[in-house]
């Protein structure tokens, strides 16, 4: 019996059952390497699980712990009934049992007094602040006052007709220009002022009143027209008035110009002709405008009744007697003419036609 290696080999192989063993080692040592793997990452882990999503941590063993019970109550304590501290008094309702009564509604925070307000006192002007004015588009404005009168430094009043809505910082304007010039003004013709006559102050409407013009400063209430200034004598200063005295006029029109950003007046366009407009505008680099004309006096005419009577002339009676004796005597005369113009005749007599005008 011939056997050779090449035979051997093919006839008694192990070739495939060491390739088979080799694969069951490893496999074995695969799966004991990933569950030494998994022990290990129980411990520790995944450095990107940020959630913790990945393998579970083991629990911390809870330890019992005792917790203390609150001390008795001291006899000498206050009642539970007694009222709250006041740090419980300023808790907000959330914190208060089901069973009470709803609370209020917070109050909103007061505004704070602005620095005119607070510069704006009694001793100056009667002008309570009312409420912030929120109109349509950018009318209204905030910081208002009704401003009703002026006090003077003398404590006389200088009544507003009708009292003014205004903005504080007007008001405050107002209430100079009359304590620091209208005063002197009127102390020099030998009175005082008592009235100041109000045309308009607030008022949400364009420019002179014309639909779709610019918001007018009346609209921010933050301007005022005055028609006339009244005197304790009785006088009346209508600062358009052109029987006013031309000087006092004059100098009116230098106090404004000098306090107001805005005086319209007569002069300026035809809706100012009757009033002088006085606003605080604000507008680029500080611009002004003063635009009043204080028109001379107008000319003096003839009266139209007739001039008195002399007292030299003779009385009317005695003066009328002649004419109506020349009156008697002229008809007379035509009296005994008349039947001679008559004709003799029964037929009428013939008459020529008077001459008529040609028209143009």
């Amino acid at each position: 019996m011939n056997f050779s290696l090449p035979d051997f080999r093919r006839k008694w192989s192990c070739r495939g059952y060491m390739s088979a063993s080799a694969a069951m080692v490893t496999a074995a040592l695969g799966l004991t390497l990933v569950l030494t793997e998994r022990a290990e990452a129980r411990k520790y882990a995944a450095p990107l699980d940020i959630f913790g999503l990945g393998t579970p941590r083991p629990r911390a063993k809870v330890h019992s712990a005792k917790i203390p019970l609150p001390r008795p109550r001291p006899d000498e304590a206050p009642k539970a009934s007694d009222e709250a501290p006041p740090e419980e008094e300023g808790k907000s309702s959330a914190d208060k049992p089901a069973d009470s009564k709803p609370a209020q509604a917070a109050r909103s925070p007061e505004k704070q007094a602005s620095a005119c307000r607070l510069a704006l006192t009694e001793d100056i002007a009667i002008a309570p602040s009312i409420p912030d004015i929120r109109g349509p588009g950018a009318c209204g404005g905030e910081d208002l006052v009704r401003l009703e009168a002026i006090v003077l430094p003398d404590k006389r009043k200088v009544t507003v007709k009708p009292a003014a809505i205004l903005r504080c910082t007007m008001a405050s304007a107002i209430a100079d220009w009359v304590r620091k010039d209208l005063v002197p003004l009127a102390a020099s013709l030998g009175t005082s002022i008592t009235d100041l006559d109000n045309f308009d102050s607030f008022e949400c409407r364009g420019r002179n009143r014309i639909a779709g013009a610019m918001l007018s400063e009346h609209g921010k209430a933050n301007a005022l027209d005055v028609r006339a200034i009244k005197l304790a004598n009785g006088q009346l200063i209508g600062l358009t008035d052109r029987t006013t005295s031309h000087d006092v006029r004059e100098r009116v029109l230098h106090s404004v110009c000098a306090r107001f950003s805005t005086v319209l007046g007569p002069g300026s366009d035809w809706y100012h002709e009757d009033h002088i407009h006085l606003d605080l505008a604000q507008r680029r680099n500080d611009y002004r405008i003063c635009q009043w004309n204080v028109w001379d006096p107008l000319p003096q005419v003839a009266p139209l009744s007739p001039a008195e009577r002399p007292e030299e002339a003779p009385p009317r009676e005695v003066a009328a007697k002649p004419e109506a004796k020349e009156g008697a005597d002229g008809e007379a005369a035509e009296k005994s003419s008349a039947p001679e113009d008559k004709p003799t005749t029964g037929k009428k007599a013939h008459r020529p036609k008077p001459a008529t005008k040609k028209r143009r």
